[in-house]
């Protein structure tokens, strides 16, 4: 596994219950903006460790895009109505009010040299 996908899962451990967060802001997070397509990648691997709530993260308009790397149709939206979150149309609803920061809700990121 690489340490982008470590860095990511340590991200996406982070997040509270009740709370989504985007690909991209991790991906800011981590000093590389311009890559939330491979923090889309590390969450698809991520059904492998089941301490990684994968189910958190969502697109940066709150659209459930990963939905399709669960079990079943549903099971993101399950888990995520399960914590609180409501979700209509594959969409989280008021989604900004359930976004959660790392760049603003976690100490900032080091990058090891």
């Amino acid at each position: 596994m690489s340490q982008f996908f470590l860095q990511v899962y340590q991200v996406v451990q982070q997040i509270p219950q009740g709370r989504v967060t985007s690909y991209g802001a991790i991906a800011k997070y981590l000093g590389h903006p311009q890559s939330a397509r491979m923090v889309g990648y590390a969450m698809n691997a991520a059904h492998s460790y089941p301490e990684v709530p994968a189910h958190r993260v969502v697109n940066r308009n709150g659209l459930l895009t990963g939905k399709h790397h669960f079990p079943g149709s549903k099971l993101m939206q399950q888990l995520l109505e399960n914590e609180g979150i409501s979700v209509k149309q594959d969409q989280v609803v008021d989604f900004n009010t359930v976004f959660w920061d790392p760049n603003t809700g976690l100490p900032p990121f080091e990058i090891e040299v």
